[in-house]
């Protein structure tokens, strides 16, 4: 901003008469007039400065306070804006490289993968495991180069052994992180405060297994994870966790995924994506249905970018997904939620299988079948302050059975605590809800909210979902709040 503007040195003062030899009084006139015209002058020229200085001054407060959300407001955001299509790219937008990493430093050797961009600062680290008996060259290093265009450096790893336990997988991945942080020829462009962790199968086990001996890492995700020792738990996992799993999975079935995840505590994000028509071995081909929710994820966690909890609450695009359950919304630290929003959390398929010990089996994959498209109800008007309503949508059927999601949405001011009920209709039973506490007495249903998403704050909403017999039909709901 310039300062205001002076007058010249010769016009700051009146200048001498050179005709006044003493004290006339014309002469002293003459300087009184002089003196009175160039006070007006440079008090209009200060005003009319400060007046200017003061509405700039008031342009900048305004950009200040409007401007969107910007890589200065977050360190570690990466890449333009993001879209439904974007995320869903085979790749994203940066240019990638990769280096080959020998066996040794606690896991069998890999690969790395980085962005070649050095403008934007250092990236956050994802390291991969392949599951049982498996390669991460054969079945995972699509996922390498795919993840690295959307700005992670990602370390794929292969296991000192073929038949490495789950929990030994849990260590390789440790062991991978801090080479990569320490020792990588890319440790330099790497955050070692945001690190995450990625495992198929037995691997996907061992993801588990290392998010609850290190609780500093930003995100796991699980991809068909087995249980690393035997009968296992996720009471104490603190770290963001999503579950990716295969509707015709028999290897790691839903069943089993459904007493794993409801283990997590209701205060630690997590997420569980199903994806339709699909066995135990979808994450060993390069496919977008997993990764556009997967990417969103880390990004969320490992980076802070709010920019994708859109594609993830709700879940912007349920296409080749047969389930979703989240736990919205995904505020990462230091960030703040865009929006309250619904999220579609669809329920499970409608014929769990035993659930055996969890090893890949070498027969492919089905073709994924469409997704079946969900059938909502008329849209709820906003209730009066205080109140709350209950949207009611049928999200896949199937003969003798349905799968449907319940959106809560608060009126003008926020309610803490919610109950929803409504009359089952002929032949209809409730075999499974989640999100929610449910009784019954006889057809008629209650739902109170669960522990965690009681609290709507105005004009927000909450979900819950659940599995039932019978054909669907679209019930009149009410909602209370106390």
């Amino acid at each position: 901003m310039s300062a205001p503007a002076v007058p010249p040195p010769e016009t700051r003062w009146p200048p001498a008469d050179p005709s006044a030899s003493g004290p006339g009084s014309r002469s002293r006139s003459l300087r009184r007039a002089m003196g009175r015209a160039i006070g007006r002058t440079m008090g209009r020229t200060v005003g009319r400065t400060m007046a200017a200085a003061v509405a700039v001054l008031g342009l900048f407060s305004a950009a200040i306070v409007t401007r969107p959300a910007s890589a200065a407001d977050n360190p570690f955001q990466r890449g333009p804006n993001p879209t439904v299509a974007s995320v869903a790219a085979t790749r994203g937008t940066f240019a990638t490289a990769q280096t080959s990493v020998p066996a040794g430093n606690g896991f069998g050797g890999g690969v790395v993968y980085y962005p070649t961009d050095t403008s934007q600062g250092t990236f956050g680290g994802v390291a991969i495991v392949p599951g049982y008996s498996a390669l991460f060259a054969d079945e995972e290093a699509w996922m390498g180069p795919w993840l690295a265009s959307f700005g992670f450096v990602v370390i794929g790893i292969e296991t000192n052994s073929r038949t490495d336990s789950a929990d030994a997988r849990g260590t390789e991945l440790l062991a991978a992180l801090d080479y990569l942080t320490q020792r990588s020829p890319v440790r330099d462009r790497v955050d070692p405060n945001r690190l995450s962790v990625v495992g198929h199968s037995a691997g996907g086990a061992g993801v588990l297994s290392a998010l609850l001996r290190r609780p500093s890492l930003k995100a796991g995700v699980g991809l068909a994870p087995g249980s690393p020792v035997g009968n296992y738990d996720l009471y104490s996992d603190r770290v963001p966790t999503m579950f990716i799993s295969g509707q015709r999975d028999t290897t790691v079935t839903q069943s089993y995924l459904n007493g794993l995840y409801s283990t997590l505590p209701a205060t630690t994000p997590s997420a569980w994506v199903e994806i339709t028509g699909v066995d135990h071995l979808f994450a060993t081909r390069a496919n977008t249905t997993e990764m556009r929710v997967l990417i969103p994820w880390l990004k969320i966690w490992v980076d802070n970018d709010t920019r994708y909890t859109q594609f993830l609450c709700p879940l912007a695009d349920s296409t080749g997904i047969s389930m979703y359950r989240d736990k919205c919304p995904y505020v990462p630290p230091g960030g703040s939620s865009p929006s309250p929003s619904a999220s579609p959390s669809s329920t499970p398929s409608r014929s769990p299988s035993p659930s055996p010990s969890p090893s890949p089996s070498p027969s492919p994959s089905p073709s994924p079948s469409p997704s079946p498209s969900p059938s909502p109800s008329a849209s709820p008007s906003l209730p009066p302050p205080g109140a709350c309503v209950a949207e009611y949508r049928t999200m896949n059927s199937w003969p003798g059975g349905y799968q449907a999601m319940v959106t809560v949405t608060a009126g003008g001011t926020a309610v803490n605590g919610w109950t929803v009920r409504w009359t089952l209709g002929g032949g209809q039973t409730i075999s499974q809800l989640w999100n929610g506490t449910l009784s019954t007495s006889g057809s008629a249903v209650t739902v109170k909210n669960a522990s965690y998403n009681g609290s709507i704050p105005a004009s927000g909403s909450a979900t819950f979902g659940f599995l039932a017999t019978g054909t669907p039909s679209t019930p009149s709901l009410t909602c209370t709040s106390p």
